[in-house]
C-alpha cells in the first residue's frame, strides 16, 4: 500500500473513532434527557394516564428552538423529525399515547399521526371520521387526527360538521406535503388495465392520468390504502397511494410524484378533550353564528378587524338548525386566553347568537420551515 493510501486509511479510521465517541455521547445525553423527562412526570404526581403528561405547547416551543439553532448540514425537516422521535420516546416511558386516526393503515392521516406525535404511540385506525371523534370523546383514545383541508381540493366538510355538536377541542395542526405514487406489479403502463384510488386522489392526479393512462378503468375506493390492498394480488391493476402503503402491501412504485400540483398539501387537525396553554405562536378556530339579515358576516368580522386580529381562513356550513341558516368557521392568529384575541372574543360573544372557541393550538412548526419533499 502506498504512503498516500496509508495516510487516507489512517485519516478515515480517525474520523470513525470521532464518530464512535460522538455516538456514545449522544446516547448518554438522550438517556439523561429521558431520565429528566421521567422526573418531570413524577413532579406532577400520580397521574393515571399518558395524556395527563402531554403538553403540546411545550413540544412546539422545543421544536421552534431546534429550528432557531439549526445551522446545517441537516435540513430543518430532518432535525425536527429526530427531535420529535426523541420526545415521543421519552413521553412513552409513562405510557404510550393512544391516537385514533382516519384509517386504514397506510393512509396519509396515519403519516400525519407519526409526523406530529412520533412513532412511540399506539396509532389506532378507524373507518370513519365520526368514529375518531367518538373514540376521543369516550376516552378510548387520548387524541385523534383527522383531515381538514387540501390546498387544491379545499375543505373536508365532514370534519367541520362534526364540531357542530362535539365538545372536543382542536389541540394541534399538521401540514403535510402529499405525494401520490402509482403502485403496481405491472412492468409498464401499457399493462395497467385499471386504477384504484380515493376519489380525491384521482382529482389531484387528473392530468397525469389523462396523459398516461387514458384507456385504464378508473375505480374509486374508500381510501388509497384500500386501493393498495386490492392491487397487491392483481398484476394488471394499479393503485394511487403513498410510499407507506407501498411498503405495507409490498407493492413496487412504477411512477413517483404523479400529483398535478407539486405543492399539494393537506392540513390535519389534532383533536382532544381539553384546551392547552399558549405556546407563543398560536392559532385559534372559532365557530360563529349571528342574527340573520343584511350585514351578518360584517357583524361577525368587525370585532376581529377592530382588535387587529389576522384572519387566516373562513368557511360556512349549514347549521342544521333551520333552512338556509349557516355557521362560520374562522381561523385567526393568537390564543383565546391572550390579548388582543381575548377581548375580541368577548365582543363576539356579545354580538352573536353563538360564539365558541373550538381550540387554540400551536401553529404547525413546519409552516415556517422548508419541509423536505
Amino acid at each position: 500500500m502506498s504512503d498516500s493510501k496509508k495516510t487516507k486509511a489512517s485519516d478515515l479510521e480517525a474520523v470513525r473513532r470521532q464518530i464512535d465517541e460522538l455516538d456514545a455521547q449522544i446516547q448518554t445525553l438522550i438517556s439523561e434527557r429521558a431520565r429528566l423527562a421521567f422526573r418531570v412526570g413524577e413532579s406532577k404526581g400520580a397521574l393515571p394516564h399518558a395524556v395527563d403528561y402531554y403538553r403540546p405547547e411545550r413540544e412546539a416551543q422545543v421544536l421552534r428552538a431546534v429550528l432557531e439553532r439549526n445551522e446545517g448540514p441537516l435540513s430543518d425537516a430532518e432535525l425536527l423529525r429526530l427531535f420529535r422521535e426523541i420526545m415521543s420516546a421519552c413521553l412513552a416511558q409513562q405510557e404510550p399515547l393512544k391516537i385514533a386516526y382516519l384509517g386504514p393503515e397506510g393512509t396519509f392521516t396515519q403519516q400525519a399521526v407519526y409526523r406530529h406525535f412520533g412513532h412511540s404511540v399506539r396509532a389506532l385506525a378507524h373507518a370513519a371520521i365520526e368514529t375518531v371523534f367518538e373514540q376521543v370523546q369516550g376516552a378510548e383514545a387520548d387524541f385523534g387526527v383527522v383531515p381538514i383541508e387540501n390546498s387544491t381540493q379545499g375543505v373536508v366538510s365532514h370534519t367541520l360538521d362534526m364540531f357542530l355538536d362535539s365538545e372536543l377541542k382542536i389541540c394541534g395542526e399538521v401540514e403535510m406535503r402529499i405525494h401520490h405514487n402509482l403502485l403496481t406489479h405491472a412492468q409498464n403502463l401499457a399493462s395497467v388495465e385499471r386504477v384504484y384510488a380515493h376519489q380525491q386522489s384521482f382529482s389531484q392526479c387528473r392530468t397525469w392520468l389523462r396523459r398516461n393512462l387514458a384507456a385504464a378503468e378508473i375505480i374509486p375506493v374508500s381510501s388509497n390504502a384500500e386501493a393498495a390492498r386490492r392491487v397487491r394480488n392483481a398484476p394488471e391493476a394499479g393503485a394511487i397511494a403513498s410510499l407507506t402503503a407501498a411498503e405495507i402491501y409490498g407493492l413496487p412504485v412504477l411512477f413517483s410524484n404523479i400529483e398535478d400540483n407539486p405543492d399539494n398539501t393537506t392540513r390535519f387537525l389534532v383533536i382532544g378533550r381539553q384546551l392547552f396553554s399558549p405556546s407563543g405562536d398560536d392559532k385559534t378556530t372559532l365557530l360563529l353564528t349571528g342574527h340573520e339579515g343584511p350585514g351578518l358576516l360584517y357583524s361577525l368580522l368587525e370585532p376581529l378587524a377592530r382588535h387587529q386580529i389576522n384572519m387566516n381562513r373562513i368557511e360556512s356550513r349549514p347549521s342544521k338548525r333551520g333552512r338556509w341558516k349557516y355557521v362560520f368557521f374562522i381561523d385567526v392568529d393568537g390564543h383565546i386566553e391572550e390579548e388582543p384575541l381575548k377581548s375580541a372574543f368577548g365582543d363576539l360573544v356579545a354580538c352573536s347568537d353563538q360564539a365558541r372557541a373550538l381550540g387554540s393550538y400551536p401553529r404547525a412548526v413546519l409552516t415556517a420551515a422548508k419541509a423536505s419533499p
